[in-house]
């Protein structure tokens, strides 16, 4: 049985772990930015880190940002960053339910669309995608960095 929640600051080193999988070169921060940064997601409003538990161990994680908007009648709109699921864990079912999870918590919220990224190039990410709801031709994104 799982149980999705919002994480707590409890769930700091378990998330850490998850988005090491995600981005294994991303380097280790040794200054505590990471963890002020996770409290201040904690603590603000519209930003939702949500896990997925079960039997007491973090198994998949998602971040929701439901942005306050003007047009669609003031309606918001959400962001999902970092969708993970446990590498062990990948294939069950746990990914949909988390992703299901995630956007009735938008759609709870308001919003009028949900939109996600992905720099995957592997097709069975995408396959992931739409299985979820998701549509990749009706917009399209651009990135930029500094």
């Amino acid at each position: 049985m799982t149980l999705f929640r919002e994480a707590g600051p409890e769930d700091f080193d378990a998330i850490l772990r998850l988005y090491r999988q995600l981005n294994p070169t991303d380097p280790v921060l040794q200054d505590g930015s990471d963890a002020l940064a996770f409290k201040r997601i904690l603590d603000t409003p519209g930003l939702h880190l949500f896990v997925l538990e079960a039997d007491g161990d973090i198994i998949a994680t998602t971040y929701l940002n439901v942005i306050p908007n003007l047009t669609r009648s003031a309606a918001p709109y959400a962001v999902i960053e970092n969708v993970v699921v446990a590498e062990d864990l990948r294939g069950t079912g746990l990914g949909k339910q988390i992703m299901a999870d995630t956007l009735q918590a938008a759609w709870d919220a308001g919003c009028y669309k949900a939109m996600l990224l992905t720099g995957s190039r592997n097709p069975a990410t995408h396959e992931f995608y739409k299985a979820c709801g998701f549509s990749a031709d009706a917009k399209t994104a651009y990135l930029a960095r500094p």
